[in-house]
């Protein structure tokens, strides 16, 4: 419930390209302009609490070599499922959509591996409160459509007791991602489990509710992402779940270079939480690209883990891939280190006729 460091998410699942209001018999007419992105109060690099990306060269071509040792044990074709809550349900999908309870609100989105027939009614679907139109790609820009009343850009939201704002983006996405709820109930037991201190570093934190889960159970927290409206919004979820004393560093900033800077610190890290778009781009113009860069981080992220480590977590919305792919490198990445790689997909589980939707890739390291 989430840059290369650069996103507002772009690249999270796919949507049906070029298709309009006459798509599926549920989609309505847009008439009304999206929201523009709520501008901070305090600009993002003026606050002291977040550190802004420092000037720097491009970084040279990590050289890989392939490790020696057993590589860990593994457990493959796990599914991993968030069920309908009170602060989150997917209620039903189909037609390339999919219908969301979001705390107060029933939401419409684009949802392009729904390609059957949705179970509710159509009565039960005009009941949504906002749908996603326009523009459907991934990459281009949409907008809100509010078949009742116009909403604000933000509402409270909440994970666990944790309290935190959703907001209607351009990009569809509304700030939080609920299928990643398993990884963070799996981060909370190992932090409080630990029984001594736990540090996590969160790479492309987007909006904040994992570090903000990390936080709660205990560790101390680095959040990086390259975009200041996000650690803006992030550093907003942190006051309103009241965890503002928490021990969390804000950090504006290139993932990839602030990883590779840790690295020639001698910096370590219990749990590394990895969830990178496709693409994206950081604060002074860096490009990451899944395919191209994800060995030299996963290659990084190895490299500043503390002596005695609990997880590495990565999750990839990409379609091209099979999970076996991220698994492979995650075992070979970790060669050596024992401990288990278990990899999957990340579904949600629908309140109206029990089917699962896969909505992402999914492989984490554990030491145990």
């Amino acid at each position: 419930m989430k840059s290369s460091g650069g996103k507002i998410r772009k690249a999270k699942g796919t949507g049906p390209k070029g298709a309009g209001p006459k798509a599926a018999p549920h989609r309505q007419q847009a008439t009304k302009p999206r929201p523009q992105f709520a501008k901070p109060s305090t600009p993002a690099d003026s606050d002291a609490r977040v550190k802004p990306a420092p000037r720097s060269e491009p970084l040279p071509k990590r050289v890989l070599t392939r490790r020696t040792g057993a590589r860990p044990a593994e457990k493959t074709g796990l599914i991993l499922e968030t069920l309908p809550s009170d602060d989150y349900a997917l209620l039903d999908s189909g037609n390339g959509l999919k219908l969301e309870q979001y705390g107060p609100y029933r939401i419409i989105r684009p949802e392009g591996q729904a390609i059957w027939l949705p179970a509710w009614s159509k009565a039960e679907w005009d009941k949504a409160d906002a749908i996603f139109t326009g523009n459907t790609d991934e990459e281009g820009v949409g907008r809100w459509h509010f078949p009742n009343v116009p909403l604000g850009e933000t509402w409270p939201m909440a994970y666990d007791g944790i309290p935190f704002f959703g907001r209607f983006t351009s990009f569809r996405h509304v700030g939080v991602f609920p299928e990643q709820g398993t990884h963070w109930s799996h981060m909370d037991a190992l932090i409080r489990s630990a029984k001594r201190p736990v540090k996590v570093l969160n790479l492309f934190g987007y909006t904040g509710v994992a570090s903000l889960v990390a936080a709660r159970a205990g560790a101390e927290v680095t959040h990086v992402d390259a975009s200041k409206k996000a650690i803006v919004w992030a550093r907003e979820n942190q006051e309103m779940a009241g965890l503002s004393g928490k021990p969390i560093r804000w950090i504006c900033e290139d993932a990839m270079k602030f990883v590779a800077r840790e690295e020639r610190r001698g910096s370590g890290y219990d749990i590394i939480l990895l969830d990178p778009p496709a693409y994206g781009r950081g604060p002074n113009g860096e490009v990451w690209q899944l395919f191209d860069n994800l060995p030299d981080m996963v290659d990084l992220c190895r490299s500043i883990l503390t002596p005695d480590p609990l997880a590495v977590v990565l999750t990839a919305y990409s379609i091209r891939a099979s999970f076996f792919a991220i698994h492979e490198l995650m075992r070979d990445a970790f060669t050596g280190l024992g401990g288990e790689v278990q990899s999957g997909e990340l579904i949600l589980r629908e309140r109206s006729s029990g089917r699962a939707l896969s909505t992402s890739l999914f492989s984490r390291w554990g030491a145990k």
